[in-house]
């Protein structure tokens, strides 16, 4: 963005540059008042329509690099969210199994306890 400002200020330095110029001139011509008065008149209208159509130019470039520069971070956006969605998925289904297999490795050896302790109480008695 720098690099635009250092741009956008070297063409208003132009453009004044340019403008002292003209109405220097002007002021030296030997013409009369009223001539001199109506040129610097229509050379600074002239200068300030420059002005305002370099500005005009300056500004839709601005905004269309805005635009690139939202579009990637949305694309980027979408993108890392997806792949977190993902991952999450990913790590829930794990964590469901892992605890599906334990929760019957669980009750095989529960069944087998209370299998053993019957056993056991039918031999007490």
């Amino acid at each position: 963005m720098s690099r635009k400002n250092n741009s956008a200020g070297i063409l208003a330095g132009l453009l004044a540059g340019a403008a002292v110029g003209v109405v220097m001139g002007l002021l030296y011509a030997p013409e009369e008042g009223k001539e001199t008065r109506k040129k610097i008149k229509k050379k600074a209208e002239e200068i300030k329509d420059q002005a305002n159509e370099q500005y005009h130019k300056t500004s839709e470039k601005v905004k269309e690099q805005y635009g690139n520069v939202s579009d990637q971070v949305k694309d980027k956006y979408n993108t890392i969210s997806s792949q977190v969605k993902d991952t999450a998925n990913n790590i829930a289904s794990s964590v469901k199994e892992g605890y599906d297999k334990y929760k019957d490795q669980m009750v095989s050896k529960a069944t087998d306890v209370v299998k053993d302790v019957e056993t056991e109480l039918d031999g007490m008695k």
